[in-house]
């Protein structure tokens, strides 16, 4: 049965201090032209990677994206299982070339000129659930003598002796962080997952400067002893600070498609993201800004009809205040924006529409206010799972 549409999205105002949540190749801040004035941006990978670790944390399950699998068989079969190192490798390696997704050898690193044997590097990266790396392990245990009589694995038209079609087919594993992050692996058939989860960059409400702090380091010694001047180090970095507007939405329906029709898990995953988006942060530069704040304002609209994203509130970008600061100014403006969006659109798609945060006032366009945040995902998940097919989920 096709399950009608069902979208959850959630809003979010969040004042970031003297920060750099997110680098480009040259260090620097990012940055985007919207409005025809200069944001900060930070890109939605960086913060879905920030999402996800708490998300992990929450369902207490994890993924692994990494080019390295057959390392991380190894390090398991030798550290915990105790096989000699040199066959925990060949392991590894046969584990990681016995599937259709192509492979190098890793350089060697005294001579960058040389591959390393049994040093296999995928060339697609594999994303699997963390028990994924068990279960080859236990394959390998298997194929053990196999394994001591193979060859190494020294260049990519080596063939392994480890099945490929069982491999890959732990490869094509789930868990809920891959049902409803989604994963893209070509090199496998049937092992990509659509993901449910769509999230945006993050960018500034108004215009802002990025800044360039210079610093310098003491030398220690040099400070005691006093027998020269200068510092030992200086540099610079860039930093910038702003009012953010973050969105992302979930399809219900696709997750359900993923996950089956399991009311509990689908309560339990949808719960545990709404959650971790809204209290997770990038970590980058965090040393030296720690810049852990949580959001102003959080909205939630349950919707029936599409995804609805509010950035167009933010194109003009908002002025600061009389008493100065842009988060009061754009808490209100998303209320307004929501309002007149919702006139245009009509209202019958809303199931369901609330918030919380820090305001003392009402903010009429973004629906009913509740205490904090847990209660407005609490009253969010009733309204989208109550009388839907795969819904009724206590």
């Amino acid at each position: 049965m096709l399950m009608p549409a069902r979208f959850i999205d959630i809003h979010i105002i969040q004042s970031v201090p003297f920060s750099n949540l997110n680098r480009d190749d040259t260090n620097s801040v990012k940055t985007v032209q919207y409005g025809n004035v200069l944001r900060t941006r930070v890109s939605s990978q960086s913060w879905k990677r920030a999402v996800r670790g708490v998300f992990e944390d929450r369902i207490g399950q994890a993924a692994l994206r990494t080019r390295r699998i057959g390392e991380r068989v190894t390090r398991l079969l030798a550290e915990d299982r105790e096989w000699p190192l040199d066959l925990a490798e060949r392991a590894g390696a046969h584990t990681a070339a016995a599937s259709s997704i192509k492979f190098e050898l890793a350089k060697n690193p005294a001579d960058t000129k040389q591959s390393t044997p049994n040093k296999v590097l995928t060339n697609a990266m594999v994303y699997v659930p963390e028990t994924a790396v068990a279960e080859l392990a236990d394959l390998a245990e298997e194929y053990r003598e196999a394994l001591q009589e193979a060859k190494d694995i020294k260049k990519p038209a080596d063939k392994s002796v480890l099945p490929a079609d069982r491999v890959e087919s732990v490869l094509r594993s789930r868990n809920g962080v891959i049902n409803l992050f989604g994963r893209m692996l070509a090199e496998v058939d049937n092992a990509g997952v659509d993901g449910a989860v769509q999230v945006a960059h993050a960018l500034t409400t108004h215009e802002t400067d990025v800044e360039l702090d210079y610093f310098s380091a003491v030398d220690d010694v040099t400070a005691t002893w006093g027998d020269q001047t200068g510092s030992g180090h200086m540099g610079h970095t860039e930093f910038s600070a702003g009012t953010f507007y973050r969105y992302a939405t979930i399809d219900l329906r696709d997750l359900t498609a993923n996950i089956g029709e399991n009311p509990s898990e689908l309560r339990e995953l949808t719960t545990a993201f709404l959650s971790a988006f809204i209290l997770s942060l990038p970590q980058a530069k965090k040393n030296s800004t720690a810049p852990h704040t949580i959001p102003d304002l959080a909205h939630i609209s349950v919707r029936a009809d599409r995804p609805l994203s509010y950035a167009a509130a933010f194109e003009r970008p908002v002025a600061a205040s009389g008493q100065g600061g842009y988060a009061d100014a754009s808490r209100a403006t998303l209320s307004e924006y929501a309002e007149a969006a919702n006139r245009l659109l009509g209202t019958s798609g809303i199931l369901d529409s609330g918030w919380a945060g820090v305001d003392a006032k009402d903010l009429d366009g973004l629906g009913t206010r509740h205490t904090g945040f847990d209660a407005l995902i609490g009253a969010a998940l009733d309204s989208a799972l109550t009388a839907w097919p795969a819904g009724n989920a206590a």
